[in-house]
């Protein structure tokens, strides 16, 4: 059976246990870089290492409504995409 993902205060406690930080200092660091990432997502927000964040415009298309078959027009709209780096594709995938 697989482990569960580490939650936010599994990940923290370990971070802290290995940088000799306190768990409120990078519960602090994780806040700061949220709100970073949140502000600068739109000019592309890079994590080195882990990927980027992304801002696409996607272009308005015609799509079908599953339940009943009419064609509908889904309108152009901006999405935030996540882009992951080679780097953690390649330490990832390859075990």
């Amino acid at each position: 059976m697989p482990s569960k993902a580490m939650t936010k205060s599994q990940i923290t406690a370990k971070l802290a246990e290995q940088n000799g930080l306190t768990k409120k200092q990078i519960s602090e660091l994780f806040d700061s870089l949220a709100a970073l990432a949140y502000k600068e997502a739109k000019n592309g927000f890079t994590l080195p290492g882990f990927g980027k964040l992304v801002l696409v415009q996607r272009k308005a298309r015609m799509g079908r409504n599953p339940a009943t078959g009419e064609t509908i027009k889904i309108p152009a709209k901006k999405v935030l995409k996540f882009r992951v780096a080679k780097a953690a594709k390649d330490a990832i995938l390859a075990k």
